[in-house]
């Protein structure tokens, strides 16, 4: 493999994908490579992605590098940290036999991964899931501990502008699947008009589809500009203790927003707003739901989620689930329009007939001889 071409460098995936442009080769260190990281690489239509860490650590079963190999992007993995300190921004490199090359000095090595190394480093993974899972349910317990106060009640709800009571909220990840999810129940978003809640990125997937979020919940690190300014109302999410990184964010946008100090993550605070704000229904898409779903997120446990959806749960569904629940209603005057058009072909072949014009001018004739 040969490969030349501009290289954009970020340790965060989802800073670099708001830089990169088409066929530049994208430098990450994003230890086992998820998903969505891979959907978003995919998304820019990169020429390769060379990885300092190992895209498949051998922790967990993760999906990433697969998409890329599937989609014709190639990955040259394990570059390592030194390698990728020294890869210039933004300059034109070489990639040959594996080898890494700038000004015609080599800066480093890597493992060209194929769909076969991939199926074994998986197979390998999936012997360790065991392990991991047992890791996974003591962080979670321990955890529930610590944030138990996201279903007993105690956390402090801010006043939000955005009315949702006895409304139906639609809370958007963009997690796995999310575009599937959106898809599905598009038309239950057009002919029901729920309140649009992105978190974070989730605001993004929503102005994928045409959608403008009407409120925004999260870090504001993985949310673009263009959404922060959709006139959406927004919600950082705050440390327990008040602090608030995202809030610097908003205003050098010179925009407004409140805090919500609470424990878990943005998707768990989100679920929670909607629930004691009064909501008649939540449909969660793209969220999170399982344990593959919360290690490739970075999350040892999933305490706050497991307490959250014991609360809200009478009350939540799925997007798929509302696609089988859901049928879009036929209204009256969508029925006379296709009675008209039925109409109009059978008006059309009967004027062109000589037959029915010398019926209708015998039928006007016979009517004139009665009126007189």
């Amino acid at each position: 493999m040969e490969i030349r071409g501009i290289v954009r460098k970020d340790r965060k995936t989802k800073s670099l994908v708001a830089k990169l442009k088409q066929g530049e080769i994208a430098a990450i260190d994003h230890p086992d490579l998820d998903q969505v990281a891979a959907d978003s690489l995919i998304k820019t239509k990169v020429r390769l992605v060379i990885n300092a860490s190992p895209s498949i650590s051998g922790r967990y079963p993760n999906l990433g590098p697969k998409l890329l190999l599937k989609a014709g992007i190639p990955v040259l993995d394990q570059v390592g940290k030194d390698c990728f300190d020294t890869l210039p921004d933004n300059e034109e490199i070489e990639v040959k036999d594996e080898r890494i090359f700038y000004n015609q000095n080599i800066l480093g090595k890597g493992e060209l991964l194929t769909l076969d190394s991939i199926e074994i480093l998986t197979e390998q993974a999936k012997e360790n899931l065991n392990v991991e899972l047992d890791k996974f349910i003591q962080n979670t317990l321990e955890y529930a501990v610590l944030e138990k106060d996201l279903v007993l009640g105690n956390l402090s709800i801010p006043a939000i502008k955005t009315k949702m009571k006895n409304k139906q909220v639609v809370v958007v990840v963009r997690g796995q699947n999310y575009r599937e999810d959106l898809k599905i129940i598009f038309s239950y978003i057009k002919e029901v008009k729920p309140i649009l809640l992105g978190v974070d990125g989730g605001a993004d997937a929503l102005l994928e589809f045409g959608l403008r979020p009407d409120i925004i919940v999260g870090d504001m690190d993985s949310v673009s500009d263009k959404a922060l300014c959709s006139g959406a109302e927004l919600v950082v999410h705050a440390y327990q203790d008040g602090k608030a990184p995202g809030l610097k964010r908003i205003n050098d946008l010179n925009l407004k927003a409140i805090t919500f100090p609470a424990p878990g993550t943005s998707e768990d605070i989100a679920l929670i707003l909607a629930y004691e704000k009064g909501a008649d229904l939540i449909v969660a898409v793209g969220t999170h739901s399982n344990m593959i779903d919360f290690l490739e997120k970075g999350r040892k446990g999933m305490a706050s989620t497991f307490l959250v959806r014991l609360k809200v749960g009478s009350i939540l569904v799925d997007a798929r689930g509302v696609s089988k629940l859901y049928h879009s209603r036929i209204k009256m005057g969508q029925i006379v329009l296709i009675c008209l058009a039925a109409f109009i072909p059978l008006i059309l072949v009967l004027s062109l007939n000589k037959f029915t014009w010398d019926w209708l001018r015998l039928f006007w004739l016979r009517l004139r001889m009665l009126i007189k």
